[in-house]
């Protein structure tokens, strides 16, 4: 009879074959990994961007997936010039990590950072838009635009502030329960009708130069996908109105003393005596 016994043990593969009184010890090495995985699923994409790059990550993965990128609007070919490093941990699974260079002027762009799995099962997709920058004039409501890139039927809404630390969760909306957490009652809402067609821009209703001015961020979670959008928001002084500056300038002089009236005639101004002539 013959007698084959195979143990996996710290990296090695031993096969032990036994017949009679005759035994023999068959040893491979096969680096620092076992021959056999079992393959793990991805859990999550995570996306970075900066003015220069895009970056795309995803850990603990077996067998390595394949990543793609994609723009919206579609980039001229050759624009999209990517790299990607693979590392592994001391168990065999992989950390992937894409790199994409921004060539040329893709200001306003949606990135799409795509990880499919090896068997094709699984289909995992990041996005991210840095918005133009917008500015607004205190005290007037102003809306941030967040669109949905796709149709999504289950879904999370999260909007963020920064100013100068870390991010503050301002509203939260469950599509499933259809509710809201507003931590910013009575300064800003979405349109729930609205939200339901992947319109989940946020409502400032008198936004103030020292409370809101900063980074807002949205970010639509739903199956296997996340999509970002970042907007930074300037909210300015209120612009003096052409009467209000009339007045001033009348007070001005009301208060030098002098106002010269027709013919050049120095006289104590009335209200208003300079608006039409100063």
């Amino acid at each position: 009879n013959i007698h084959i016994e195979i143990v996996f043990k710290q990296g090695y593969v031993s096969c032990m074959l036994r017949k009679v009184s005759t035994t023999k010890v068959l040893k491979s090495r096969f680096g620092n990994k076992s021959v056999f995985h079992q393959s793990s699923l991805i859990q999550s994409v995570i996306m970075e961007m900066t003015d220069e790059m895009v970056t795309c990550s995803s850990p603990n993965i077996y067998p390595i997936p394949q990543v793609t990128w994609a723009t919206d609007p579609t980039s001229a070919q050759g624009a999209l010039e990517n790299s990607t490093i693979k590392t592994t941990d001391h168990k065999g699974l992989f950390t992937v990590e894409s790199t994409l260079r921004i060539l040329g002027n893709l200001a306003n762009h949606t990135f799409f950072c795509s990880f499919t799995s090896a068997d094709k099962t699984q289909v995992w997709t990041a996005s991210r838009k840095n918005q133009e920058d917008i500015t607004q004039e205190e005290g007037y409501a102003l809306s941030i635009p967040c669109m949905a890139p796709h149709s999504l039927q289950n879904f999370s809404l999260t909007w963020t502030f920064t100013l100068f630390t870390e991010p503050t969760v301002i509203l939260r909306y469950d599509s499933r329960t259809r509710l809201t957490l507003n931590q910013w009652e009575g300064q800003a809402e979405l349109d729930q009708d609205q939200l339901l067609l992947g319109d989940g821009s946020l409502l400032l209703q008198k936004p103030d130069r020292g409370e809101h001015s900063g980074t807002y961020a949205c970010t639509f979670s739903g199956l296997q996908s996340r999509h970002v959008v970042q907007t930074k928001v300037n909210i300015t002084v209120a612009s003096i109105s052409e009467q209000n500056m009339c007045n001033v300038l009348t007070l001005q002089v009301w208060m030098s003393g002098v106002c010269r009236g027709p013919g050049g005639a120095r006289r104590r101004p009335q209200p208003l005596c300079c608006s039409p002539s100063l």
